[in-house]
């Protein structure tokens, strides 16, 4: 009813902070793990991919560096946007858009548009350098129109567009982390003379007035970065995402199921079944039609967002903690997969026909009565009915009779475990190459207030292997190896930084929402 938190948080304090109570600002050690791996590359079998999902359980059995090893991962960290994008015919020319002037813009907009697999066209070099120009903004005199200041006498308000939801996510972040793009604040010199001092101060009292005009809004961190909500991070990145993905016609949404990687061990002697959660978001293309819309539907997913709220990785063990931030990356990442590979399949409930799921096994009894049912005042077969009071009278109910089923009567039923698919999601594999035996997977990560763009090439083998497909050697993988390609961190308090990620994200967007060639399997002649 109120709107989200962060809409209420960025009003701006008015009390006076202490600068001895302010805790120091939490240290930023981005994390470089780099884990290693070859296509004919000989496996453990105790530690191959089958034999962990036979002792994996809700922990992270199938992460760190022993699963890494076990799926074959070969990760190339600080990668280009080519190397991020296969297809470099999708890479638009940014620096050639860079130098458009305003009167040349509308004219080249309409060249610079591509087909989408939408049916319309891909946004050009006009949006591309409105989104630009917006994320251009100093961050101050972006703060000054989130927070609603008046700007310097001879200055206009900043402009901010599509851009404001972003910078008001942004200004919540400057409470728990100091902006590296302001200059530090250095105290006077305490060897500073007496004259020396005088002489500071008078042409400052003399141009107090002036300063005020021109002075930028106060942005004082009063918190340490390990203390600020996650949902804090969440909502900027996006913010982010939101800026690119809008204009070609996806948006970000969270999984209204929960996103889970599912993990299967061969059949033989007794299937095992696990998962591992995750908190990620996805990136879903937006229905084309207003009763689409209206039902909810979206399509894809066609990237995975994964913002984590870790702040160390140097303890207490530094390859221990890379290593397993860069598993969530990459569970995100195959369960953006998993996803993906259901197109044109219906969901298969685990133990669906099964015995255990279809037929009662107390001891061979039906059961007798249990909670409140033991209560031989109450009427058979109520199950919202009052315990009686001391007299033996039946206290009335005070509220009224269930109309679903009791908690008593679903918990006596014997079923299959609940649905893990989204049913407003239409499962597509939006992006994928045609007849390729893999899948590229794009996911968004963020740490602190940084973002890195991750490609990971999951091969379709390694998908039916967690699924429980068996494998006949266990010494050598039979997908070969895992690629994936990381792109640097880019601050998004620096503006030259985020326009940097701007531009690799519209490349991965451009290439996963491409419109495919559309080829004739059959040629007729003389037709």
């Amino acid at each position: 009813m109120f709107g989200p938190f962060p809409a209420l948080a960025n009003l701006p304090s008015t009390a006076k902070v202490n600068p001895n109570e302010i805790p120091p600002p939490t240290p930023i050690n981005l994390p470089r793990y780099q884990p290693y791996a070859q296509d004919d590359q000989t496996v453990n079998p105790s530690e191959a991919l089958p034999n962990l999902l036979k002792l994996t359980g809700r922990s992270t059995g199938a992460l760190g560096p022993l699963g890494f090893s076990a799926i074959g991962l070969d990760l190339k960290p600080d990668a280009t946007t080519q190397d991020l994008v296969p297809d470099p015919s999708h890479v638009p020319d940014f620096r050639r858009w860079d130098q458009l002037t305003t009167d040349e813009c509308p004219g080249e907009n309409q060249a610079t548009r591509q087909p989408l697999r939408t049916g319309n066209l891909s946004p050009g070099c006009q949006v591309y350098l409105e989104r630009k120009r917006e994320l251009s903004n100093r961050n101050e005199d972006a703060f000054r129109t989130v927070r609603r200041i008046s700007p310097p006498k001879g200055r206009q308000q900043a402009r901010l567009g599509n851009a404001y939801e972003f910078f008001r996510c942004l200004e919540l972040l400057t409470t728990y982390w100091d902006d590296p793009t302001r200059p530090p604040e250095l105290p006077p010199s305490p060897e500073m003379s007496a004259t020396e001092a005088a002489t500071e101060a008078a042409p400052e009292e003399s141009c107090r007035e002036a300063a005020k005009e021109v002075e930028a809004p106060i942005i004082v961190r009063t918190s340490s970065g390990q203390s600020m909500p996650p949902e804090f991070r969440q909502h900027l990145v996006t913010a982010f995402v939101k800026l690119v993905a809008y204009d070609f016609s996806c948006n970000v949404s969270m999984s209204r199921v929960e996103p889970r990687l599912h993990l299967s061990s061969p059949e033989s002697p007794r299937q095992r079944k696990s998962y591992t959660p995750s908190s990620c978001h996805f990136i879903f293309q937006s229905p084309m039609t207003r009763e689409a819309a209206r039902a909810g539907l979206v399509y894809g997913p066609v990237a995975t967002v994964s913002a984590r709220p870790t702040v160390s990785f140097t303890s207490p063990d530094v390859e221990t903690a890379q290593s397993l931030d860069l598993a969530r990356e990459v569970t995100a990442a195959l369960i953006a997969a998993q996803h993906r590979a259901r197109e044109d399949r219906t969901e298969t409930r685990f133990g669906e026909g099964q015995w255990w799921t279809s037929k009662p096994r107390w001891g061979g009894g039906s059961g007798g009565p249990i909670g409140r049912e033991i209560d031989k005042d109450a009427v058979q077969g109520d199950k919202d009915a009052r315990p009686s009071d001391g007299d033996g009278l039946s206290i009335p109910a005070t509220k009224k009779p269930r109309k679903n089923m009791s908690i008593y009567d679903s918990y006596r039923m014997v079923r299959p475990p609940s649905s893990v698919w989204d049913r407003k999601a239409k499962y597509k594999a939006i992006g994928k190459v045609q007849g390729a035996d893999h899948d590229d997977i794009y996911v968004v990560s963020s740490l602190f207030h940084h973002v890195s763009i991750l490609r990971v090439r999951v091969p379709l083998r390694l998908l039916e292997v967690l699924d429980g497909s068996p494998e006949p050697d266990h010494t050598k993988r039979s997908w070969g190896k895992v690629m994936a390609w990381s792109s640097p961190w880019y601050d998004l308090f620096d503006s030259d930084q985020r326009i940097a990620a701007m531009q690799v994200l519209w490349a991965v967007m451009a290439y996963q929402m491409r419109k495919e060639a559309e080829t004739d399997d059959v040629t007729m002649a003389d037709a």
